[in-house]
């Protein structure tokens, strides 16, 4: 039979290693309004750059009618 508890401890204490590097970083859902202040500007630079106002207008007003807004 192999040997499962040795691994089994490596592996425990790799993911508590893991878990305390993050353990500083706040878990969770961020709020709505957060999450919008990271993505508009990479949106707003991909827009300029490629020129798809019309698809990111379509894209949000999607987006929208299938939040229920």
């Amino acid at each position: 039979m192999a040997d499962t508890a040795t691994r089994t401890i490596l592996r425990t204490r790799g993911s508590r290693a893991t878990a305390s590097a993050s353990a500083a970083r706040r878990s969770g859902p961020r709020h709505p309004l957060v999450a919008t202040a990271m993505v508009l500007p990479l949106a707003a630079l991909l827009t300029v750059v490629f020129g798809g106002w019309d698809a990111v207008v379509t894209q949000a007003s999607s987006v929208g009618v299938m939040l229920g807004r």
